[in-house]
């Protein structure tokens, strides 16, 4: 196929980025134009959704992706990451590494809130009153994905403390007519509903739950949640991966050497002799 083929020119296809030399445009913006006057956040939503955001819009996609970006080496991805570059690996092989393991359980649960709240506003959208809505939009999540509600719950923390000021800003954002703060009340009505399954014990939103907030309001859909979720991790995997490969250390293992892992397996036994 010579470069004088028609066909060469389709052989990728993109509304993301036009380039010739000399000349870059993301979705029709120059480049230059945007040095300086783009955020990386706001960049991140022209990326995904072809135009740049509003300020307000800018700014919540911003706390969003701030607030998660580490939860420290107690977190599998950033222990690997750091696990990793003690195997003598480069930075891009242990965020690669760690990256990795961003799935359905550690990774994944912004999506899943995401979907659920999604559910539960088309469930409004048929007619259903909000309370009756995040019941079935509550039990079909936990029919899907068990027990463990996503976004709602820590292991580590009481209280999550970065979902209080992300849900402030979403609160704010909606006065000002922002966002419809929609997504918020439908996140807070699933706490409530949690509660008096509960008998009145409290399931807080977490940090998946809070963010999914945002990334609802600001009308992402579900799968670009665990996208943005990545994306926000990778700082903290990059910042403990290369302060780890400033400390030194070999092959260190989750555990130190000192402790070994607990062996169910067959007792001590002797290899059967030729028959």
């Amino acid at each position: 196929m010579s470069t004088s083929d028609p066909r060469v020119p389709d052989w990728w296809r993109t509304s993301i980025i036009d380039m010739k030399p000399g000349m870059i445009r993301y979705s029709g913006y120059a480049i230059e134009d945007l040095i300086g006057r783009t955020s990386f956040a706001q960049m991140i939503w022209l990326m995904m959704r072809g135009e740049l955001p509003s300020e307000g819009q800018g700014r919540l996609l911003d706390a969003a992706l701030m607030a998660a970006v580490d939860h420290g080496p107690q977190a599998p991805s950033i222990a690997i990451a750091r696990m990793a570059s003690t195997c003598g690996v480069g930075l891009n092989n242990a965020m690669a590494s760690a990256v990795n393991v961003l799935g359905d359980v550690h990774g994944g649960a912004g999506e899943q809130a995401v979907g659920m709240y999604l559910d539960i506003a088309a469930r409004q959208d048929a007619g259903a009153p909000l309370a009756d809505a995040v019941r079935a939009g509550l039990d079909a999540a936990i029919a899907e994905h068990g027990k463990f509600v996503s976004g709602f719950g820590h292991r580590f923390h009481p209280v999550d403390p970065r979902s209080a000021p992300l849900l402030a800003l979403v609160d704010a954002a909606a006065r000002d007519g922002i966002v419809s703060g929609r997504f918020a009340t439908i996140a807070r009505g699933v706490e409530d509903e949690l509660a008096a399954r509960k008998g009145g014990r409290r399931i807080p939103m977490n940090i998946d739950g809070a963010t999914a907030v945002i990334y609802a309001e600001l009308g992402f859909p579900a799968p670009l949640a665990r996208g943005l979720f990545c994306l926000s991790r990778s700082v903290g995997i990059l910042s403990h991966a290369w302060e780890q490969s400033r400390q030194g250390g070999r092959n260190k293992g989750p555990i130190p050497r000192e402790y070994l892992w607990t062996y169910d397996g067959p007792a001590a036994r002797d290899v059967p002799g030729p028959t």
